[in-house]
């Protein structure tokens, strides 16, 4: 897997978020100050302030919850604070671009934070960032065309195969779960490094045999897909490959895919991994205890945007090590009463 190192980052797409936020956002704001660690944390914002969220695929479940969450900010805040919420690769690019300025808060899958604080996997050096808190799981999602004969990640090899977004924490577990299965990701399957939306088109199309995709569910997309599909697609059994996917991280956990979520003849095992929410180390304390605050304080909000935000508990909050929270964040939960 390539290795980067995000101190020297490009700033790209910063231009589009400076665009997203004047456009969404009346009178002067400025972005959230750099933390004085000997002031005390009040959880108060003062003075008008916008944070970016990076989020990810449109039709994914971060997306539809990021935007949520910047729309409910304002709220608890009297209007001082104020989200705009972007569509990104996911995990890997948002903690890239968190690392590089260009957002203030960020979804992550917890394999690949983890991955960030100690400069493993697709990072090079242990990256500048601290959770504010976990919050639901994110499902993985193995579909085939049901004409394609595949019925294992093993059977994918020499298909067309969607592994997700470059840069995102579905291509990170889709070359894990394909390793695991005994497979080259780079050379015994046909890689087609596609967001969700074109993946849907491609096995609507015929285009793709088959996708890995990580989300909260319902996903939109995948929704869409098992709507018009019906009975053309299917999912694909990956629990066998949960030993092997523990062993090399243990965030890697055994799940179920209801049947009633997609409208699938039975349920579906499945491996499950959960989200954090990701900020720089040195965000503002009291922003950063604002927002912790706001996801818990709006949970009912953001799971009217979309049910996988019901899987947000404070009984989990704390449960990101080995990934720090930020103070402001322990602010926050301590208010709250999260053990």
């Amino acid at each position: 897997m390539r290795r980067i190192d995000t101190r020297i980052a490009a700033g790209i797409g910063a231009l589009a978020l400076v665009a997203a936020g004047a456009a969404g956002c009346g009178g002067r704001q400025d972005g959230a100050a750099t933390d004085d660690a000997a002031r005390d944390v009040t959880c108060k914002v003062t003075k008008d302030t916008r944070v970016g969220i990076a989020t990810g695929n449109a039709t994914g479940v971060y997306y539809v919850v990021g935007n949520a969450l910047a729309g409910e900010l304002s709220k608890t805040t009297d209007g001082k604070l104020t989200g705009t919420a972007a569509e990104t690769g996911a995990s890997v690019q948002n903690v890239e671009q968190l690392v590089a300025g260009q957002y203030d808060v960020a979804f992550s899958l917890f394999d690949t934070a983890v991955n960030a604080v100690q400069g493993k996997g697709s990072f090079s050096s242990p990256q500048p960032v601290k959770a504010l808190a976990r919050i639901y799981d994110n499902y993985t999602q193995v579909v085939v065309r049901a004409d394609s004969g595949i019925t294992s990640v093993a059977g994918m090899k020499g298909r067309k195969i969607s592994t997700g977004s470059p840069k995102s924490g579905t291509e990170v577990i889709a070359n894990r779960l394909l390793t695991a299965a005994g497979l080259d990701p780079a050379k015994d399957v046909q890689a087609q490094r596609l967001d969700l939306t074109k993946t849907v088109d491609g096995m609507k199309d015929g285009s793709i045999d088959g996708f890995f995709w990580s989300g909260g569910i319902p996903t939109g997309g995948v929704t869409d897909l098992f709507t018009t599909a019906g009975d053309k697609v299917r999912f694909v059994d990956i629990s066998p490959l949960l030993p092997t996917m523990s062993g090399l991280n243990p965030a890697y956990q055994a799940g179920t895919i209801g049947k009633d979520v997609y409208r699938t003849p039975a349920d579906v095992p499945t491996i499950v991994v959960p989200n954090v929410l990701l900020v720089r180390d040195n965000l503002d304390a009291d922003v950063a205890c604002a927002i912790t605050r706001t996801v818990f304080d709006r949970k009912d909000a953001l799971a009217q945007a979309n049910p996988a935000a019901k899987g947000i508990e404070l009984g989990n909050a704390r449960k990101t090590d080995p990934v720090p929270l930020h103070r402001g964040a322990e602010r926050a939960l301590t208010d709250l009463g999260a053990s």
